[in-house]
């Protein structure tokens, strides 16, 4: 009799309103940064996918911008961008915020649920912020709310029940193929991972005063011929006059400490010293124009 487990494998969408940490807890089931994070909401833009490998089980994360009622073209993009990340997946996990809960955003994301037939986690996050008084009737209120598989409080900052977390989510995946190699974690490029590492400390460092309006565009990312050194050049493109000055700093103190901070992640990442080479471009609107929108990559 064969009592081998089977492999399980698939594709699972982490989806939830802005600023609930799906990002941090990407990285943490991963073991290591690829999706940036910061206080500000929206942080994340793109569909950001990273592969963790278990014994016995290949879960393939796609991580989405937050879902919120969106104004402007910018935001209406990363909506649709996590939207539609639902048809194309195996299971959802969806986060919401223990601690300040958006209850306009997690409606919306519930109806689309309802419209999708996909099981789905509910990991309610930053429990380490809440009275666990708090906690009992707000998993009941869940429970009401939708069929969820399962409701696991977790605090993805701290860790706390992560690994329950990874066991509801195999359990609930069915046997299947690896999809990508064992030495896999995501298939974005380095060169926009950089770009990310860039923006984020854009958006860290300028407190309130650069909210949305930052795009980076990474204009060369090479290996210095004969040296363990890559070269990078990046544009940070913002969106008025006044914004320029905020992220250049008085005698471009400001603009040293982003760039010197986006290094050190982008060593890390690409496991050798880099140069970097930042420039600020004044692009006006852009976060309104469709043009732009697209050819900074949303």
């Amino acid at each position: 009799m064969n009592t081998k487990t089977p492999f399980r494998s698939g594709f699972i969408a982490i989806i939830g309103a802005p600023n609930v940490g799906k990002s941090t807890l990407l990285n943490q089931l991963l073991g290591q940064k690829i999706a940036i994070t910061s206080e500000k909401p929206q942080t994340t833009r793109h569909r950001i996918l990273g592969v963790a490998h278990l014994p016995g089980a290949q879960l393939i994360f796609l991580d989405t911008p937050g879902i919120h009622r969106a104004r402007g073209p910018l935001n209406v993009r990363m909506v649709e961008v996590a939207l539609k990340v639902l048809g194309d997946v195996d299971l959802v996990v969806f986060i919401t915020d223990a601690a300040s809960p958006d209850n306009a955003s997690d409606e919306i994301i519930l109806e689309s649920l309802k419209k999708k037939n996909l099981p789905v986690i509910l990991a309610i996050n930053k429990v380490d912020l809440v009275n666990k008084a708090t906690l009992l009737p707000l998993i009941e209120q869940w429970h009401e709310a939708y069929a969820f598989r399962a409701i696991v409080p977790i605090s993805a900052l701290e860790r706390i029940q992560i690994d329950d977390l990874v066991t509801e989510m195999v359990a609930a995946l069915p046997e299947g193929p690896q999809y990508y190699p064992e030495d896999t974690v995501t298939d974005l490029p380095e060169r926009f991972i950089a770009a990310e590492m860039i923006r984020e400390k854009v958006f860290r460092l300028t407190g309130q005063e650069i909210p949305y309006g930052v795009a980076v565009v990474v204009e060369s990312f090479r290996e210095r011929p004969g040296k363990d050194l890559v070269d990078i050049q990046a544009t940070i493109h913002v969106e008025r006059d006044s914004q320029k000055p905020i992220i250049i700093g008085k005698a471009g103190k400001m603009l040293k400490r982003i760039g010197e901070q986006a290094r050190i992640d982008i060593e890390q990442m690409v496991g050798r010293k880099v140069f970097l080479k930042l420039w600020v471009r004044v692009q006006k609107k852009w976060t309104r124009d469709e043009r732009a929108i697209r050819r900074f990559g949303y």
